[in-house]
């Protein structure tokens, strides 16, 4: 399907230690172009998260934001580290046997002592936090997609209306030419005519003339072109493929056709149709900008 590369698309998840939000914008670029504004946090998983974007979107200036609450943080573990209170035990029997004293020494006390518990905060689930991770990016990146192909899905129709006009353009050009050739005859017949009187007209030359002036004004060439890109351009929407680049091209060759038609007419009807035509041209190179 034909994709637009503007684009938006959220999504937020959260489990009993994670909340994580994602929200994703995109504007036209020729490539693919990702900034990604997210915390320290989940620097580790920069590469998987970019391999991921690129599975979902090929063009784009692509804004990436991720906001990640840590539930976990601040919470501690208590550690109970037993080779030290059994350390702290044995000198503790040894004082109450060197000094002939009463072993007073019970749990309560023993767990005071330096090191014997301890605490620490709750490291990060790597493996958890990139599963809900994915999850949420792929989540936002469905729904900007599917702004794309909405957007798109216009972009197109819109584009299928302009090739429309424009091949209505084309054929009033091919239509009208060989009316100029036919005029110029006639008027060339009629100033020889006024110029030598009863003279009798030169048929010979008069056909030269004509063949030197249609050879200048002809546009067959430009015309089998125009109407192949037009074709090509109609094909390539239809397709549903990400053709953007193509299209980008077809249209500027398009564009060298309709110069080179005006350069060349003589023809007050068929030079106001090819700036109709250049106009639309332009307005269609624009629209396929923003094709993925």
């Amino acid at each position: 399907m034909i994709k637009s590369m503007t684009g938006f698309g959220r999504c937020e998840t959260s489990n009993e230690s994670y909340k994580i939000t994602v929200e994703i914008k995109a504007v036209n670029h020729r490539y693919l172009d990702v900034n990604t504004k997210m915390p320290k946090k989940l620097n580790m998983f920069e590469n998987q998260i970019r391999n991921l974007l690129k599975s979902y979107i090929q063009r784009g200036k692509v804004d990436l934001f991720i906001t990640f609450e840590d539930f976990t943080e601040g919470v501690q573990n208590v550690k109970y580290n037993p080779e030290v209170a059994k350390e702290y035990l044995q000198y503790l029997s040894q004082m109450a046997t060197d000094f002939d004293l009463e072993n007073d020494i019970r749990v309560s006390n023993l767990s005071r002592f330096p090191d014997v518990l301890t605490t620490e905060e709750v490291a990060l689930d790597e493996e958890a936090l990139w599963a809900l991770l994915d999850e949420t990016i792929k989540g936002a990146c469905t729904s900007f997609v599917k702004s794309r192909e909405e957007e798109g899905l216009r972009l197109k129709n819109d584009l299928l209306t302009k090739l429309d006009q424009m091949q209505e353009f084309v054929d009033f050009i091919e239509k009208r030419s060989p009316d100029i050739i036919s005029e110029y005859r006639q008027k060339l017949k009629e100033k020889i005519a006024d110029l030598l009187g009863d003279t009798k007209i030169d048929e010979t030359r008069i056909a030269q003339e004509v063949t030197i002036f249609a050879d200048k004004v002809c546009v067959d060439e430009e015309i089998v072109r125009l109407n192949s890109h037009i074709k090509a351009t109609r094909e390539a929407l239809l397709s549903g493929e990400s053709v953007g680049r193509k299209l980008d091209f077809i249209a500027q060759e398009m564009n060298r056709e309709a110069n080179t038609t005006l350069s060349k007419t003589t023809d007050l009807e068929i030079s106001n149709v090819g700036i109709e035509l250049k106009t639309l041209i332009e307005k269609i190179r624009e629209q396929i900008q923003n094709i993925e």
